[in-house]
């Protein structure tokens, strides 16, 4: 597999008929976009060609945050106000953090490839080619491994998620039907080019899920609590656990940084734009998640969906609505990578358009299929968050940002000199933050997470078994 395609510096101009990410300067980081975004028409421009901070943030707010802010209330029903808080703040300060390591990562190996003249203009960097680039073929093949079940699973939560919004909005069809016709029209996102393509698509997702938190929030509010309402979480160690790693998930929506970062014209500011993603993202998924837990308290329990315990109304049903729309941006997002991957293992990724779009379909189908065999919506979330997001998002960032700096040559020949912060912070000080996520995510998520995730699977299994027609739904 490439890691690069054709010769000659990037030079920032766009060509007609292609689009082109600009490269990154030693000097001054990035190289300016001229040219605007190509010669096509007034309304592409506008629509088509995403590759401004704006778009950066609008495609990781879109990834970060989806249909886990309907199974978050849950997870605080598990976990307790307190605790649910306390890991809701904790999970999402190392994901910043980690995100941070990933981004430099990438414009460190983006600056020594165009140093040796590589051009990107026809190749999409990928997540495991820099990482395996940076420090050696075995971060490469453990990177891949762990980020292609990773957002292959994401991929899979969506059409899942699509299935049960689906349900509550007409019951007479089973979730698993729905699974069906959404799986089959999630195979349209094929159709887009790339990350860079998706302005429109990422407006919508950003929309539709902070329509959807804001509506759950004033509907706790304006319903009041249950008569009698309990709140006994933590109940035990297994569900506690549970609640955890699916926070754990919801922070993970980095798993596709390297591609957001990619189809950016100034890739170095993605740090920044990731920071202002994640403030807005607490905004819109821990207020109404602390609300419906101290709304419905142990009720929520019995719901992996928080809209399916809300009363009908109208508001209710245009969130489903929304949420549904925002689930099949989100599987465009997640599938794009799985596209790529699968693109330059058949030796078509800089081939015609409409070579490339057959070759994904198949992967598409094999995603579908993995959604009716295994429909269980939260649990799903947490064993993602424990078993794999662990390390394709913490774990293995950590580890190859101390490998790939550790010497003082090659921070001292960094693309990317330190800041104030960095700077205060010193080498060292960046090592053990570095051991300290390691060992925490490897603890609670990896250890305990998995604990509790696997368990709550096979009992789901055994409960519903596999291809259940229509899970946790009142028949």
């Amino acid at each position: 597999m490439d890691s690069h395609s054709g010769n000659g510096r990037s030079n920032g101009v766009v060509d007609k008929g292609e689009e082109l990410e600009n490269g990154i300067s030693v000097a001054d980081g990035v190289h300016d976009h001229t040219g605007g975004h190509g010669r096509g028409s007034f309304i592409k421009k506008v629509v088509w060609h995403g590759g401004s901070v704006y778009d950066a943030w609008l495609n990781a707010v879109s990834a970060q945050v989806g249909q886990v802010i309907l199974s978050m209330p849950t997870s605080y029903a598990q976990m307790g106000f307190k605790l649910g808080l306390f890991f809701h703040f904790f999970y999402v300060i190392i994901g910043v953090y980690t995100c941070y390591l990933l981004a430099r990562l990438y414009v460190e190996y983006r600056a020594r490839k165009e140093k040796e003249g590589v051009d990107f203009k026809r190749h999409v960097i990928q997540y495991h080619e820099l990482l395996g680039a940076l420090v050696g073929p075995w971060a490469m093949r453990i990177s891949l491994f762990f980020n292609v079940v990773t957002v292959g699973a994401v991929s899979v939560v969506q059409i899942i998620a699509c299935a049960s919004n689906a349900y509550y909005l007409n019951p007479n069809l089973s979730k698993r039907s729905w699974a069906l016709i959404f799986g089959g029209l999630s195979l349209s996102v094929d159709l887009l080019p790339t990350i860079h393509n998706f302005r429109v698509f990422s407006f919508l997702g950003a929309l539709t899920t902070t329509y959807t938190s804001w509506y759950m929030l004033t509907a706790a509010i304006s319903r009041g609590q249950s008569p009698g309402v309990k709140h006994s979480a933590p109940i035990n160690v297994e569900s506690f656990f549970t609640g955890t790693t699916n926070i754990l998930f919801g922070a993970g929506g980095h798993a596709v940084t390297i591609e957001i970062m990619h189809a950016m014209w100034k890739p170095v500011r993605y740090k920044y734009v990731y920071l202002a993603c994640t403030i807005y993202v607490l905004f819109i998924t821990v207020p109404h998640s602390y609300a419906l837990y101290w709304s419905f308290g142990d009720e929520l329990l019995l719901k992996n969906n928080a809209l399916g315990i809300l009363p009908n109304s109208y508001a209710r049903d245009t969130a489903l609505v929304f949420m549904i729309i925002h689930q099949i941006v989100a599987f465009a997002l997640y599938i794009m990578p799985l596209n790529f991957i699968w693109e330059k293992f058949w030796g078509v990724h800089q081939s015609h358009y409409v070579k490339r779009v057959l070759v994904r379909l198949p992967l598409g189908c094999v995603l579908w299929l993995l959604a009716l065999m295994f429909p269980f919506f939260g649990p799903l979330n947490s064993l993602i968050g424990s078993l794999f997001m662990t390390f394709s998002v913490f774990i293995i960032p950590s580890i190859v940002y101390t490998i790939t700096f550790w010497t003082p040559t090659a921070r001292e020949n960094a693309a990317e000199q330190p800041g104030k912060v960095r700077k205060a912070i010193g080498w060292w000080g960046m090592v053990t933050l570095n051991f300290t996520v390691i060992v925490l995510i490897a603890v609670l998520g990896v250890g305990f997470g998995s604990y509790a995730s696997f368990s709550n699977i096979i009992r789901q299994v055994e409960n519903f078994g596999i291809f259940q027609a229509c899970y946790q739904c009142k028949l």
